[in-house]
């Protein structure tokens, strides 16, 4: 079997599927042996086969991983308690330790249909759910969809809503989105919650406050955390490294009821990494029913800001939302 070795990534050529714009092969990465790449020839995504559902690295081809990793942490399986890992990753929401931070430590199962990877983990045995993450990646775009399904394998109905999390690399910042904003009187009422966390600290150097953005800074120097939720219709969230750009998003319905007193989008940070998390609503959920949550990953390169300041953003993310 012929082999190509590059950054940490062993690449199965013969593994690769049909002829394609866009291209899925098994690949060994960062000590495991089953990993399998989704590329367009532009952009890559490595999903892990033996732990998850995770997608560990999200890149430029050749270029720098923009999600996190822990190097101490990779390459193994079959831990007994929850790693981070670090990359992207499916829980469920509301965070309770003994649901949420449910394992998963143990190999998944990888269909490939044409372009399309589904990633699905063995039920859990602590919460009796099923959890799946499926990527398809476009051929024309630096574009990914990628959807998270959660099935109820127990025999009675539970509550619980799809929380999809993305861990950034240290050292850069991220955008996130208010819904439209308006003026006094004509809008008299509430457009959207903000939430607070009990360690959240508004006077912190890592906020800045815009009339239409909320920016958070990574500081690998700032241990503390921070963190922060909100709402808006047309969840997005972005991170900035460098002068590449991650941009995530999803639909929210404004009718249904949402964690953490409303949140469809929350950010987390320390001094380790940055989340940018997007939550489905929350829903009685019967046996055997599946929830879906879909979020719309974008990746642009060439992304420069001369300064913080409202005209900067907006010149950087209203084309990009109108898109």
């Amino acid at each position: 079997m012929a082999a190509m070795v590059r950054k940490g990534m062993v690449f199965l050529v013969s593994a690769m599927t049909a002829c394609s714009a866009v291209k899925i092969e098994k690949i060994a990465y960062q000590g495991w042996q089953n990993c399998y790449r989704v590329t367009n020839g532009r952009i890559e995504l490595v999903v892990t086969g033996d732990v998850g559902p995770r997608i560990i690295r999200c890149a430029f081809v050749g270029g720098r991983n923009l999600f996190k990793e822990y190097p101490d942490q990779l390459g193994k399986r079959g831990e007994k308690d929850f790693q981070l890992r670090g990359g992207h990753r499916l829980w469920v929401a509301p965070e309770r330790l003994e649901t949420t931070w449910a394992p998963d430590n143990s190999p998944v199962r990888i269909e490939i249909r044409g372009d399309t990877l589904e990633a699905t983990a063995p039920v859990e045995p602590g919460t009796g759910l099923e959890k799946q993450i499926v990527v398809k990646m476009s051929d024309s775009e630096d574009r990914v969809e990628v959807l998270h399904r959660v099935r109820n394998t127990n025999p009675w109905r539970i509550e619980f809503a799809p929380w999809a999390l993305t861990m950034m690399a240290p050292g850069g910042v991220a955008v996130m989105g208010f819904p439209p904003r308006g003026k006094h009187p004509e809008v008299l009422l509430p457009t959207n919650p903000l939430v607070m966390w009990a360690y959240t600290d508004l006077s912190d150097p890592r906020w800045m406050y815009f009339a239409k953005y909320l920016v958070l800074r990574q500081d690998p120097k700032r241990a503390s955390p921070q963190k922060i939720g909100l709402f808006n219709p047309r969840t997005w969230g972005a991170y900035l490294l460098d002068s590449e750009l991650f941009f995530k998003e999803t639909a929210a319905d404004p009718a249904a009821t949402y964690p953490d007193f409303g949140c469809s989008f929350e950010t987390f940070t320390n001094d380790e990494f940055l989340e940018l998390e997007t939550l489905g609503p929350l829903r009685a959920v019967d046996p055997g029913a599946v929830v879906e949550h879909r979020e719309q990953w974008r990746l642009l390169r060439g992304v420069r800001l001369s300064g913080w300041a409202e005209a900067e953003l907006d010149r950087v993310f209203v084309p990009l939302l109108e898109r």
